[in-house]
């Protein structure tokens, strides 16, 4: 008897199921076996793999997709902030309403945030996200939240199985939203030994830098001049814009020849097009599938966008940041930069492997929130901030499950909803599609399940 003719350890039936497969199809039911999805397709297909041992969920009309992968998400800082959230605390609406300490001391205090975040993610149907950057940049960090240590704390977690989520962790060697240099970054590369993986729960996947600032903040390196005629500078150690840039150059080619992936945090239109093209010069004298890619990226020209898309580069970004932050940038940089400013739909006509993320605790974690965003371009003000980017219900999905899933180079096991995928699932109380947009939020998530096991039902 093969795998896929095995009576189901769980089955779905009488729902619409969104696959998320290469043509976005729509099925009835779904089939679990081992941890695995094994058939999909019409209830009268799935009944028969019904045993005696099988757990029969009747959807009567509630929709399955895949499980969420937040692929930009600080899951340590995460469970010290929640449910204060940094977009409220610059805006004086809200901040830390429970009992956290100032600063994670120990192993102890690190895996309570981590197990906080857990939970607090399989609530919202997450099943996967990315860490992106923990090492010894932060070591002696004001938080507590992004050293080294986390990393073993994760490592330890998943090899006990506590994770209610497959986690993907990238490494640092310069200070979190700060200053590094080439020579720390070549030291970390040589002399940092992070912990083993834990296959199919925790995985250091490559290695994060943080290239500038932000635009509103006057710190990310632009070719247009901020309202107080300066153009910002590049966070890598150097005397002139031409030794920062050649730093930064060398450290992106120095981490794709020592094999990691590359997610660069870069936000100015000269930062983004300087980042694009170190990672193409990599990707050109050392050919592999390395999928780095750029983390934010608030200004994009037309020519960064298509020379992404040509060397296969990601994007990185989050939906909620222009909702919130487009007001701001105008007035650093001027209406025109808006044009150029989180070009979600042009990146994908332009062929860019587009994913949406929460960058949680900055914004919320919750997937829904960032879909509506992406979707309807409409701040918690009314206002709609850049109509032209918005995106379909399904290709804002698509963008928090089986592009992040290619990010962490799983797309061939995770994702999507297809027999020999792992059993990553969201149930909702209700279906995408049938919502107006703006009511994304707060269509209920009624379970998650992580290859095969049920980690949260309300």
């Amino acid at each position: 008897m093969t795998e896929e003719s095995k009576p189901a350890d769980l089955v779905f039936t009488g729902g619409r199921v969104h696959t998320v497969d290469a043509r976005d199809r729509i099925a009835e039911a779904v089939a679990v076996h081992a941890g695995k999805i094994t058939r999909v397709g019409t209830d009268g297909e799935i009944l028969p793999l019904v045993g005696k041992g099988t757990r029969i969920v009747r959807l009567q009309g509630r929709s399955l997709v895949p499980g969420i992968n937040d692929s930009h998400l600080h899951g340590v800082w995460l469970g010290l902030m929640w449910p204060g959230l940094l977009m409220d605390q610059l805006a004086g609406t809200g901040g830390h309403t429970h009992d956290a300490p100032a600063r994670l001391e120990g192993a102890e205090q690190r895996r309570r945030a981590i197990l906080r975040t857990a939970d607090l993610l399989a609530s919202f149907g997450v099943t996967s996200y990315t860490e992106p950057g923990l090492g010894p940049g932060e070591d002696e960090g004001a938080s507590g939240c992004f050293g080294s240590a986390a990393l073993r704390d994760y490592a330890d977690l998943a090899a006990e199985g506590l994770l209610k989520a497959r986690v993907t962790a990238l490494m640092l060697f310069g200070e979190l939203d700060g200053p590094s240099s080439a020579a720390a970054f070549e030291e970390g590369l040589r002399d940092f030994k992070p912990p083993a993986d834990v296959p199919g729960r925790f995985r250091v996947a490559g290695v994060k830098i943080f290239a500038d600032g932000i635009p509103p903040m006057r710190t990310a390196w632009t070719d247009r001049p901020y309202d107080d005629g300066t153009h910002g500078s590049l966070l890598i150690d150097g005397g002139s814009d031409a030794e920062r840039e050649a730093a930064l150059r060398a450290m992106i080619g120095a981490a794709h020849a020592a094999g990691h992936q590359i997610g660069v945090h870069a936000t100015g239109d000269r930062t983004t097009r300087v980042v694009a093209d170190a990672f193409a010069a990599a990707l050109a004298g050392n050919a592999r599938d390395a999928r780095h890619y750029i983390i934010h990226g608030d200004l994009l020209s037309p020519q960064t966008l298509t020379l992404l898309a040509s060397a296969g580069i990601g994007l990185n970004t989050q939906a909620g940041i222009p909702v919130a932050t487009e007001p701001m940038l105008a007035a650093a940089l001027g209406e025109d930069a808006l044009r150029d400013a989180w070009p979600t739909r042009d990146a994908l006509d332009a062929g860019v492997r587009l994913c949406l993320s929460s960058d949680a605790p900055v914004l919320t974690p919750d997937w829904r929130a960032g879909l509506a965003a992406a979707v309807t371009r409409r701040g918690l003000d009314g206002a709609v901030r850049g109509e032209a980017q918005r995106l379909a219900v399904t290709e804002a999905l698509r963008a928090y499950t089986i592009t992040p899933a290619w990010q962490d180079g799983a797309d061939g096991w995770k994702g999507s909803v297809e027999p020999g995928k792992a059993a990553d699932l969201c149930v909702l109380d209700g279906d995408l599609l049938d919502v107006e947009p703006e009511a994304l939020p707060s269509l209920p998530v009624a379970m998650t399940v992580l290859g095969g096991e049920t980690v949260y039902e309300s």
